[in-house]
């Protein structure tokens, strides 16, 4: 077996483990810190919508001698805006302007004609209308509102009311980092960009019901018993899908990687940009969440009920006094209790290492 899956056999027997849950307030301030600069990005900046959504005119050429930085050059200079200009398998120019008017364009096409010395009806010009932009972004909204109630409604049902809160949370926060990392980087916003951001909600929500369904099983009937409180019981849940979690999020942001840094980085295909950031992003920001963000928030949800408070009381009661007896056993023993003391007691399994195995002392003989 693998060192890694090795580690993930023993994190799901629950042998060892990291105090994600008990850690909460670390990973809710990153998270915070995060969130706000993405948002102050976004209102500073401000999104850099595509010509879908802003109208303009798309230009395409005929094979040509003039390069891709001259072409950019020329058309700003002709239309007063920062043109796109993409290199075509023909040989041809494809030049991409937006916020542009019918009349303007015809005057951008006659000019661009003289510079490139081609005829004007050798340009093919294509006239982009907000409209269509403006459709496809109402709905999206309007496709994004009913997933999210959907999303509720679902939760609420197979898990509980907490946890549909939860992922409602996480898939917020998702959204909100990959809008502001758009708003950042300055990459253009298109319909793929849209397509990409409804496709990583489904991959946010996956791995987040995954975790909610190990947490359903552990903590069934878990006030019959006072050996771990709620926090504990969800923080060896989420130990134990940890691994599986990151090996998936490794798996599928491999692909998106080699879009955006080698197909829209490197060979410069510019239009892979529009989909595989947004996808980049959220794959990563999904996982995030669903580990540091999503079972904290219903482990601190749950400790609020009057129940759980009473089981964390009698757990926490029940070590103390075995703390005590153990100290009074001490006393009575004198120096046995050294060969003890390095042995995990139940209250230090409230911390990073949930439900560590105590390994069996050896005898110091065998009688024959």
């Amino acid at each position: 077996m693998s060192r890694l899956g090795s580690m993930g056999a023993r994190l799901y027997r629950g042998e060892v483990g990291y105090d994600f849950v008990g850690k909460r307030m670390i990973w809710y301030g990153v998270s915070i810190l995060i969130t706000i600069t993405a948002i102050a990005g976004l209102m500073v900046q401000g999104l850099n919508m595509g010509i879908e959504f802003k109208g303009g005119v798309v230009v395409t050429t005929p094979k040509l001698s003039v390069t891709t930085e001259e072409a950019r050059e020329t058309a700003e200079e002709i239309s007063g805006h920062i043109p796109i200009v993409q290199e075509l398998g023909s040989g041809g120019l494809r030049i991409q302007i937006s916020d542009v008017s019918t009349s303007e364009s015809n005057k951008i096409k006659s000019e661009l004609a003289s510079d490139f010395g081609v005829a004007t009806n050798d340009l093919t010009v294509d006239i982009v209308g907000p409209s269509w932009g403006e459709q496809i972004a109402n709905k999206a909204w309007m496709g994004l509102g009913v997933f999210m109630v959907l999303v509720v409604v679902y939760l609420a049902i197979a898990f509980e009311w907490r946890m549909a809160v939860a992922a409602l949370i996480a898939l917020i926060h998702d959204l909100t980092i990959t809008v502001g990392i758009y708003a950042l980087v300055g990459f253009e916003v298109t319909p793929g960009t849209v397509i990409g951001l409804l496709t990583i909600l489904g991959y946010s929500l996956y791995d987040t019901v995954v975790v909610f369904d190990g947490l359903k099983e552990a903590s069934k009937d878990v006030t019959k018993q006072t050996r771990w409180t709620y926090s504990e019981i969800a923080n060896r849940s989420l130990n134990s899908t940890l691994v599986r979690s990151i090996n998936t999020t490794v798996v599928a942001l491999l692909p998106v990687a080699g879009l955006l840094f080698i197909g829209g980085g490197f060979l410069g295909a510019g239009m892979l940009n529009d989909i595989s950031l947004s996808l980049f992003v959220g794959l990563a920001a999904g996982a995030y969440s669903s580990i540091f963000i999503a079972t904290p928030l219903v482990a601190d949800l749950k400790e609020r009920d009057p129940q759980i408070k009473a089981l964390k009381k009698r757990v926490l009661a029940k070590r103390a006094q075995a703390a005590r007896g153990e100290s009074g056993d001490a006393a009575d023993t004198g120096a046995q209790d050294d060969d003890r003391d390095d042995e995990p007691q139940d209250a230090a399994t409230a911390g990073a290492v949930v439900g560590q195995r105590r390994q069996p002392t050896r005898g110091r003989g065998r009688r024959r």
